[in-house]
């Protein structure tokens, strides 16, 4: 070995004898020894340290200001529009003057067709931008990278007002709904369950997937979330508490909904009472009714729902063969409410629709789209969280220009959407791009957990973090049930994939009406694509670290950092014995962390240092890279 490699390994070794004590000593975790003790592997001369020091405290990972703020982050993540408009759907569907374009259909579905998106008759159509729908997704944009370009400390605070904004339109919504008449009849729908269809594999199949993408999982903002927490953080009961939210606010809104639609509902069944009523009367004035069959006490001018109802009944029993010729309506308030509709269909026509019968409805029309915007703000938080962080973290890059460039990419990639064609856009990146990828990301999730890494060891990591050992009841779910489950929701939606012809459903303006269409070929490759894209990074990244693709052949060994609870890896220029300072073997011999018997667990009568100074990362998590050694050998 040359002489000066030699003095250099002596030096390090040196420090790393020294550093390492101090990171096992039993000084006070307050103690401002401790919180500058740092293990450093370079070459480089003393000045060079301390720059790096002054840039690494500046560049310390950031942390939530408050536990509420993590807790409205991930609420805010997890209850989106799909709890407003897919979730009251579902239940809705299982038991739970001028323009012709107009006069065919109605006001509300004219406007949003129309005037709103400009909708044109088929994908192939692209019809050019939407200017106005440009400038509101520009706007979305904006403040969406205003809110995180700072991170957490400047999108934390405006959680308090984009997660809890919608719970007040909410019950302010519940309340003036329960006020109306006819709400209950669709709260009563809401509850009144269609056995028959319980039976049936689509309905457990839609219910599965619901609660699999309500929680936001597969797109990594959970995990963005929860990096910024402690490492003795109650995870488990955060995770408890997100998902009993997520349920509750999903029930609150199809609450609301189905109050809203009830009212509706109501209302439409009235107005088919009174025109059925003049029929009935015109057909007495002609002769084709007997006035005798008419109950005496019932005045068809100012009939009642019950009155209408007995005098229909009557009809369809004394005129059996020529009542179909009278096309006369029955009126019940069940037929309108068991019309599905989801998706903007459901917040933008019958919603809307519905509140243009509200007293004052201008300002709840304005509330409730407020809520919709905050609703839609919250989840794009987690979701550009969840690209933003992995990449800050790994490549060390910088968060503010990070943020701008992933805001200004999606907006560009969003203008496919605000096409005159996008709604069909919206439709199939909706079927295509989320649910089969991201049922297979969790998978390989759940996998990778339970049998890669190992359930065992993970059960003892949760052990060590919470301080207490969680239930077995999640061992075996882990395990066992979650993995078949999810498999079995794969097979189901492939299954349903290949049964349900890839298509989509395209506004007519000469029939004022939807109409199916199918994909055009361009339009099935693009399809495949999206799935395709969607789950490539995973055999891709799976291939760089297996065939070291991007190690660098010069044999260049990372340095880890250690400062104030961090690890940061740096390229340090070692060659041939120098990497043995580390990790004291070669890497084909090194054996992989235990992180269950590790040095961060605490010991029995020894103060509370299982923690770093900022509380985040144990000594267990820093002295990850290093083998199992008892102290005398450091």
């Amino acid at each position: 070995m040359p002489k000066n490699s030699k003095v250099v390994k002596r030096e390090l070794d040196d420090e790393v004898i020294e550093s390492v004590k101090d990171l096992l000593s039993n000084e006070d975790s307050a103690d401002d020894a401790f919180k500058k003790s740092e293990l450093i592997v370079d070459v480089q001369e003393e000045k060079d340290i301390d720059v790096e020091e002054e840039s690494e405290v500046e560049d310390e990972r950031p942390a939530w200001n408050s536990k509420l703020q993590y807790i409205l982050a991930q609420v805010g993540f997890s209850v989106g529009l799909g709890n407003v408009w897919r979730f009251p759907y579902l239940c809705q569907k299982n038991g739970g003057v001028v323009e012709p374009e107009c006069e065919k259909s109605s006001a509300t579905t004219y406007y949003w067709y129309r005037e709103a998106l400009n909708i044109s008759s088929s994908i192939s159509e692209s019809g050019g931008l939407n200017w106005k729908m440009t400038v509101c997704l520009l706007a979305a944009w904006v403040v969406v990278c205003l809110a995180m370009i700072k991170g957490i400390q400047s999108s934390g605070k405006i959680m308090y007002f984009s997660s809890l904004f919608p719970y007040v339109v909410l019950i302010c919504f519940l309340i003036r709904a329960l006020l109306l008449n006819g709400s209950i009849d669709g709260i009563r729908h809401m509850f009144t369950p269609k056995l028959e269809m319980m039976l049936e594999p689509k309905v457990w199949r839609e219910a599965a997937t619901q609660v699999f993408f309500a929680l936001g999982l597969g797109f990594g903002g959970v995990i963005a979330f929860s990096s910024y927490n402690k490492r003795d953080n109650n995870c488990h009961f955060d995770a408890v508490l997100v998902s009993f939210i997520n349920f509750f606010t999903s029930v609150l809104a199809t609450l609301v909904v189905f109050a809203v639609l009830g009212f509706k509902a109501n209302v439409i069944n009235e107005k088919c009472i009174a025109e059925n009523s003049k029929m009935i009367v015109k057909f007495l004035r002609m002769g084709n009714i007997s006035q005798d069959i008419i109950p005496h006490h019932i005045n068809l001018s100012a009939v009642t729902t019950e009155d209408y109802h007995l005098v229909y009944d009557i009809i369809q029993k004394v005129k059996e063969e020529e009542f179909p010729a009278l096309h006369l309506n029955s009126c019940q308030i069940e037929d309108e409410l068991n019309k599905a509709v989801q998706g903007t269909g459901l917040a933008f026509i019958a919603f809307t629709e519905a509140m243009t019968h509200f007293p004052a409805s201008p300002f709840w029309s304005v509330m409730f789209f407020l809520m919709l915007v905050n609703l839609g703000l919250g989840s794009m938080f987690g979701t550009i969280e969840g690209i933003i962080t992995p990449v800050v973290d790994t490549f060390k890059v910088r968060k503010e220009i990070l943020t701008v460039i992933c805001c200004l990419l999606a907006f560009c990639i969003g203008l496919i959407f605000v096409q005159r064609s996008g709604n069909y856009f919206v439709t199939m990146f909706d079927d295509y791009s989320a649910t089969l990828p991201l049922l297979i990301v969790v998978i390989l999730e759940n996998i990778a957990v339970s049998f890669v890494y190992g359930i065992d060891k993970f059960m003892e990591d949760l052990k060590d973090m919470l301080g207490f050992a969680p239930n077995r009841y999640y061992y075996y779910m882990w395990k066992y049930i979650s993995p078949l489950m999810l498999l079995s929701l794969l097979i189901a939606s492939v299954v349903n994939m290949g049964l349900s012809p890839p298509g989509y459903n395209a506004w007519i303006e000469d029939k004022a009406s939807e109409e199916f269409l199918s994909y055009p070929t361009w339009g099935m490759v693009v399809c495949i694509l999206l799935m395709v894209l969607a789950i490539l990074p995973v055999p891709a990244v799976f291939v760089i670290r297996r065939c070291n693709l991007i190690d660098n052949s010069s044999g260049n060994l990372a340095s880890v950092t250690y400062k104030r609870g961090r690890v940061l890896k740096e390229p340090v220029n070692l060659e041939g014995d120098d990497a043995s300072l580390i990790h004291g073997k070669i890497p084909s011999e090194m054996s992989s962390p235990n992180f269950g018997k590790n040095i961060y667990r605490k010991q029995s009568g020894s103060p509370t240092l299982d923690t770093a100074p900022n509380g985040r990362y144990g000594i267990g998590y820093l002295m990850a890279d290093m083998p199992d050694m008892p102290e005398s050998d450091l």
